[in-house]
């Protein structure tokens, strides 16, 4: 009988898979490294134990403190031998001679023959001297000998004992004893410690001049950076700037190498010094080392300034704290200040602040303006800050094209009786004519000054921002004359070069913004008619004189030396307009920045002051114009204008149709509608309120007419 198993549980597990057969693959061992021999585990080791940075540490401390003391030794020995002999003034007469200052080589030769001739007596004493010290010595020892006898006698009398005659001369004697018996127990350790004390005054004064290499010094005083200018450090960069002639000059002057150096005097947030080359040595090769010169000052480039005053053979440094020009400047007082007004003809705009950290304002009256730059440096920000001020004297007028159309300007509308705003073609056009306007109102004050000398005219701004686009521009007009270029066909340069001739002096002023100045966007005959030529950072030499003119960069000025992205706001100004050293060519101003909520405020203020003005924001060109339309869009809501102010504001809105109107023409068409000029407080005035009247009537009649 068979058993049967019964399974209770089923089986969890799944069978095993059926498998080939295992194969089994021998991988032999990696073979084992070659020893490293002995000689290059010791380098390896060596090596590791020289490049440690705390070897390097204890190596620097051993050179620095050694070299403290060999130096100090040195600067010890030199003073005393310029004490003893005439090798201080041989040395000033020597830099005397150097710098071409005979007065003061003669000078010090003098000095050279007094202290000479006090050596020789001093010597020639000495020669006698033994014979009257051993004079001395006889007659005070004799002295002294009967002083105490005396005071002995005196002692013995007052107690009765002939013994006390000798009392004050033995307790003398015992005294003495006594100072040389100390003398000999403090000798001998008194000379073992006297070196050691010598060379640790010889440490101190090595310490004290930091008379070790560079790369011994701790790392505070290995950079140097943020020191104090002093005229050895003044001297040592200059020596080391890599001229032969001057370094040569200076090791002749020996230490009196600062006689070149002037006083260095606080300069706003840095120290200026003027430095009269010696003979041999020109004032461009020092300019053309300016960064070398920097990192011998241990400063950067942009903190260093070299410009060229009225002296001979002289440069000016100016020289910042370390990182001070990195730090904005405060806030523009037309900001702070809410009261303030502006005098066209009289007040300077408040531009910003010099390097000396002073004020830095700039008369606009009667000067045509170029700033210039690379993109997006603060060319804008510059140029609308001047307007700003501008603005708020309410004479002014402005007419504006923005060719950048960012809206920049907007806060202008309503203030600016042009606005143009756009970068397109059709934009440069109507620019172009907005300048031709102000062509024809300079060529209508020019006939008025002509019949009236004494006339005067309120002063009328042009504004062109971006103004290589209107340059660059190729499109041609019916006539098939260009509205760029730089030739005589170009309308756009033709304007601008006639309102930089004889604008001025009627007042009507054109102010230009471009980028990055070349030939072909910004003509020689255009950039030099600018009274006021400023230029933030450009990227070459050949760009700052477009910009600036050979003069002012041939005296230092440098914008292409500027930052790029780190200077923003910060130019290189050359103009009478602004207070620039006597002997120099130019100025370098950190403007004050505006930002477009902060001069909408100051804009609605100049409009509180003037009220609102009709802004044009496109020219019409070639249609049929209604005047007493435009006569009452220019009014806008002055309740009345005098005249010569309406035919202002009619020509910049229409120079074509409008530029030659005189007041006869503006009463002949006002009489015929019944809405004549009157006059009030003495001047010939508009009435809004009779011209809105006559063009309702106007209107109602022409409906009648029409319903007839």
């Amino acid at each position: 009988m068979s058993e049967n198993v019964v399974h209770l549980h089923k089986p969890t597990d799944p069978p095993p898979p059926e498998t080939a057969p295992t194969v089994l693959t021998v991988v032999p061992d990696p073979p084992a490294p070659a020893p490293v021999p002995l000689w290059v585990r010791s380098g390896r080791a060596v090596k590791r134990a020289v490049t440690d940075e705390r070897t390097k540490t204890v190596v620097r401390a051993t050179a620095r403190h050694g070299l403290y003391t060999f130096n100090g030794g040195r600067i010890v020995a030199r003073r005393a031998w310029d004490g003893r002999t005439g090798a201080r003034y041989e040395r000033m007469i020597r830099a005397a001679e150097a710098a071409g200052n005979l007065e003061a080589a003669e000078e010090w030769e003098e000095r050279l023959q007094r202290f000479r001739a006090a050596r020789h007596h001093r010597r020639m004493d000495l020669l006698h001297s033994p014979v009257e010290v051993a004079k001395g010595a006889a007659v005070g020892a004799g002295m002294s000998i009967g002083v105490l006898v005396a005071l002995g006698v005196a002692l013995a009398i007052n107690t009765g004992q002939v013994g006390d005659v000798i009392t004050p001369l033995s307790a003398t004697i015992d005294f003495i004893a006594l100072l040389i018996r100390i003398v000999q127990i403090v000798w001998g350790p008194a000379l073992t410690i006297s070196p050691l004390l010598a060379l640790l005054a010889l440490w101190s004064v090595g310490r004290k001049q930091h008379a070790a290499p560079a790369w011994a010094l701790p790392a505070n005083a290995r950079s140097g950076e943020g020191e104090p200018i002093t005229p050895s450090i003044v001297v040592k960069a200059l020596r080391d700037l890599g001229i032969p002639a001057l370094r040569n000059a200076i090791k002749e002057m020996g230490d009196a190498g600062a006689s070149m150096l002037g006083p260095i005097r606080i300069a706003g947030c840095g120290v200026e010094v003027d430095v009269t080359l010696p003979s041999g040595v020109s004032t461009v090769e020092v300019q053309q080392r300016r960064r070398k010169l920097a990192e011998n000052l241990t400063r950067h480039e942009h903190e260093v300034f070299i410009t060229i005053p009225q002296a001979a053979r002289t440069v000016r440094l100016w020289i910042a704290d370390s990182g001070a020009l990195d730090e904005p400047i405060g806030p523009s007082p037309l900001v702070t200040d809410e009261t303030l007004t502006a005098d066209y003809a009289k007040g300077k705009a408040p531009w910003g602040q010099d390097l000396r950290g002073d004020a830095a304002a700039l008369s606009l009256y009667q000067r045509h303006l170029l700033i210039t730059g690379l993109s997006n440096q603060g060319k804008t920000a510059a140029l609308r800050a001047l307007a700003l001020w501008a603005c708020l004297d309410r004479r002014v007028e402005f007419r504006i094209a923005d060719l950048k159309g960012a809206g920049d300007w907007a806060m202008f509308d309503g203030l600016a009786t042009i606005l143009i705003q756009g970068p397109a073609d059709e934009q440069v056009i109507e620019a172009t004519e907005m300048v031709e306007g102000l062509v024809e109102e300079m060529n209508r004050r020019i006939e008025v000054r002509r019949t009236d000398p004494n006339a005067a005219f309120p002063p009328l701004i042009g504004i062109v921002d971006e103004a290589q686009v209107a340059f660059m521009c190729p499109v041609k007009d019916d006539e098939g004359r260009p509205y760029g270029g730089s030739k005589a066909t170009s309308r756009y340069f033709m304007a601008v070069r006639k309102v930089h001739n004889q604008g001025r002096v009627v007042d009507v002023i054109l102010w230009e913004g471009t980028q990055d100045p070349t030939d072909q966007n910004l003509p020689k005959l255009v950039r030099e008619g600018a009274h006021t030529r400023a230029s933030l950072a450009l990227g070459t030499e050949s760009q700052a004189r477009m910009a600036l003119g050979d003069k002012a960069v041939d005296g230092g000025a440098a914008p292409h030396l500027l930052r790029q992205g780190l200077d923003k706001g910060t130019l290189v100004v050359a103009s009478d307009g602004i207070a620039i050293p006597a002997g120099q060519a130019s100025l370098t101003v950190r403007t004050h920045y505006i930002n477009d909520e902060q001069a909408t405020t100051i804009t609605d203020r100049a409009k509180a002051l003037r009220g609102d003005v009709a802004t044009v924001h496109a020219i019409d060109r070639g249609e049929q114009r209604d005047p007493l339309a435009d006569i009452a869009t220019v009014l806008g809501n002055d309740s009345r204008v005098r005249t010569q102010e309406v035919i202002t504001r009619l020509a910049a809105l229409d120079a074509g149709a409008y530029g030659g109107w005189s007041f006869i023409d503006l009463k002949r068409v006002l009489d015929a509608v019944g809405a004549e000029p009157y006059k009030s407080d003495g001047r010939m005035v508009v009435s809004r309120d009779r011209v809105a009247t006559a063009l309702a009537n106007r209107d109602t009649e022409g409906s009648a007419s029409a319903a007839q």
